[in-house]
């Protein structure tokens, strides 16, 4: 039987990260589904190996101002029920803690990460962070690690960066699925915001020095997530 990746975006921007190109690398189909234009997001089914839920521009409390969040709330807490296995990067990682009681928004401290940060993993975090790595970031809000969830790592700036429940639920502060080239339509987007100017963000010219330093063995780190963490979809 075909599996599937179902892929909950927020935006609408060119579908070539590293969720779509593993997917299309071992033959499972890339479920690519947008609620905030009216996709619906379906309900359990045997072929679905997994979710994903992206980055995007929305607050994880804000279901009331967006009232599509309601039905991605229905999605993660139907996949955690049937034991499918649910990623969370950046927003999405913030919705699956909300969903699971924690704090989702920003800091008190107004730090903003866009950029590549060093990322240092908890004493329970080395099996999946061997060692210290610099990941993607683009964000200014976070989460407090969910009740029954495992603190896997942590930046400089912000103290709750990865975290598991079990087996089949991670949650990723950072961008590990992002490529050079969707990290440079950042950079452009970051020019038109006035991200520059906020605190913690780094200049162009070191995004660009450290996404070319860091951004291989990203790519060889979250690949191997992958890998394990979507297992049941590969033959």
């Amino acid at each position: 039987m075909d599996t599937r990746i179902l892929c909950i975006r927020h935006g609408d921007g060119p579908m070539d990260d590293r969720v779509t190109t593993w997917c299309g690398a071992h033959q499972v189909r890339c479920d690519a589904r947008r609620a905030w234009k009216g996709d619906p997001l379906g309900d359990i089914t045997e072929d679905l190996a997994g979710v994903v839920v992206y980055g995007g521009n929305y607050n994880a409390y804000d279901t009331a101002k967006h009232p599509f969040l309601k039905d991605e709330y229905r999605m993660i807490d139907a996949a955690m029920a049937a034991g499918v296995p649910v990623m969370g990067l950046c927003q999405g990682a913030q919705m699956i803690a909300h969903h699971m009681g924690a704090f989702a928004g920003a800091p008190d401290h107004g730090n903003h990460e866009f950029g590549y940060y060093k990322v240092t993993p908890t004493a329970a975090g080395r099996d999946m962070f061997p060692a210290p790595q610099y990941f993607a970031q683009a964000h200014f809000h976070t989460f407090d690690i969910p009740e029954g969830a495992t603190h896997l790592a942590r930046s400089a700036l912000f103290e709750h960066q990865a975290f598991a429940v079990g087996d089949r639920v991670l949650g990723f502060q950072f961008h590990p699925e992002q490529t050079i080239a969707g990290f440079q339509r950042w950079m452009a987007r970051g020019h038109e915001w006035g991200r520059y100017d906020e605190p913690g963000v780094q200049s162009p010219a070191e995004q660009t020095r450290l996404m070319l330093q860091h951004d291989a063995a990203q790519g060889e780190w979250f690949r191997g997530v992958l890998d394990r963490f979507f297992a049941r979809a590969l033959p």
